[in-house]
């Protein structure tokens, strides 16, 4: 192992689920959303404003982001064809070469990872986790309930549902009662001070905000004067009917529940800063805090101004938030840039901070973006999820949906979102809110980002690029 460099910056990554564009305190958008820890971090740091993930759903999203690829270079699109990058050199593993320390904490969800494989943190360059497997679970951890008993109690076909196994402590199952947003800000925290002599790269990957939002301490709910609603509906004839009656509409208070998972994430966020400043580490520490796709309106996320949801290619279901901190390196001041960003990106940026070379990225390094030194990001970026794909440039965004897929229908039916249908073209550089179709006033540009995206599809079957 290379010696210890006590001048490379620490590094911190945090991914939450499902967060809505609109909810964060700093915007102004929401007036009842608190986010103290997360305006903090904006505050003293950088926002990217047209940050994009590289899935609408989680799954891909990640797998992208743990290696700085297109997953599409594996055929990771969707749910059914999702999975962990099966060569090349994770993000933890890169961050060991170069002498860190390393840990995970938190929800694992690459695909139908199981307890073992190559998608287990601790297989794929951490030292240290604590994690569940959201992959055997429909993508879901309990928020309250991770043990043997609790298993047992909900049997298999709830504990599938809801995600009640025990975690595990670098890949040992363990049985952990106890809210888990702070069991895993606890964890996180520990892993700071004990490694507080020596760089380290710790990734924080909440299961907040995603649902089911109702799962919180008893003493929250009588705080905030929220009912206690059971997990499962006895009367329900089928796992959908149930669903069905969780969600938006359906939830009654279901917008205070989603508040509160997101303000109690953003305390355990509160607490790690503070951590790092008791340390004396905050000056030397990059933080990166987004999430893994667009929020989702059926767990009361709001993504105001963008259109969409979850699971689509509107703005909504792409376009998330993204903050970084790193006063050492310039990344301060407040200040909010527009420039083209992929959480693909992270990779090459985090290890370039690091004094690593990255290789083999379709990411590219962004420190120069953020410290204020280029304007400029991507040109383009693009999306596949086989019955849908999408391009964007600096100002437009070229749509497709495949009209009568099976997917399509499900998303309508299930999620209560629209992905919508054809073609579709928005000068988004100037239409946030994608509300008005131009694909017919402007067949010359359907026609540059159509090549264009065909182009990239095409070039999927080649090597990555080294980052830039």
């Amino acid at each position: 192992m290379p010696a210890v460099d006590r001048d490379r910056p620490n590094v911190i990554l945090i991914v939450s689920d499902d967060h809505g564009y609109a909810d964060r305190g700093a915007l102004g958008i929401h007036p009842d959303v608190r986010t103290p820890a997360l305006d903090r971090l904006a505050a003293e740091g950088v926002t990217c404003d047209s940050a994009y993930v590289s899935a609408p759903i989680c799954s891909p999203s990640r797998a992208g982001i743990i290696s700085g690829r297109y997953q599409q270079r594996w055929g990771a699109k969707w749910f059914d064809s999702s999975a962990f990058p099966p060569d090349g050199q994770s993000l933890a593993e890169r961050f060991t070469t170069l002498g860190y320390a390393t840990g995970y904490f938190g929800k694992v969800h690459y695909g139908p990872e199981r307890p073992g494989d190559r998608a287990c943190p601790d297989n794929h360059g951490f030292a240290e986790s604590l994690y569940g497997l959201a992959g055997l679970s429909m993508g879901r951890l309990h928020y309250q309930h991770h043990s043997r008993a609790a298993a047992a109690e909900y049997g298999p076909d709830r504990t599938r549902v809801h995600g009640v196994s025990p975690l595990f402590a670098d890949g040992t199952e363990t049985d952990s009662e106890g809210f888990l947003t702070s069991v895993l800000g606890g964890r996180a925290r520990d892993f700071v001070t004990r490694h507080r002599d020596e760089p380290f790269f710790g990734m924080l990957a909440f299961n907040a905000v995603h649902n089911f939002c109702w799962q919180l301490p008893k003493e929250e709910l009588d705080r905030r004067g929220l009912a206690e609603h059971p997990d499962w509906d006895d009367d329900a004839s089928a796992y959908t009917d149930w669903y069905d009656g969780a969600i938006s509409p359906n939830l009654p208070d279901g917008r205070a529940y989603y508040r509160a998972q997101l303000e109690l994430m953003d305390a355990e966020i509160g607490r790690l800063l503070d951590e790092l400043d008791a340390l004396g580490l905050a000056e030397n520490t990059v933080i990166i805090y987004t999430t893994d796709n667009g929020g989702s309106t059926c767990n009361y996320g709001d993504n105001t101004p963008l259109a969409g949801t979850k699971y689509t290619l509107w703005e909504g279901g792409i376009r998330v938030p993204l903050i970084a901190r790193w006063p050492a390196g310039s990344i301060s001041g407040g200040r909010h840039n527009d420039a083209l960003v992929s959480t693909l990106d992270i990779y090459p940026t985090l290890l370039t901070a690091a004094g690593g070379v990255p290789r083999d990225c379709d990411g590219i390094n962004q420190l120069p973006l953020l410290n204020g030194r280029r304007s400029t990001g991507h040109e383009t970026l693009h999306w596949d999820c086989a019955f849908q794909w999408a391009v964007r440039d600096t100002e437009w965004k070229l749509t497709w949906v495949e009209p009568d897929s099976p997917a399509v229908a499900g998303i309508r039916q299930v999620e209560h979102t629209d992905p919508g249908a054809g073609m579709r073209l928005h000068r988004i550089a100037k239409d946030i809110g994608e509300t008005t179709e131009l694909a017919a006033a402007h067949p010359d540009v359907v026609e540059r980002l159509t090549a264009l995206h065909e182009n990239w599809a095409r070039s999927l079957t080649r090597p990555a690029p080294a980052a830039g």
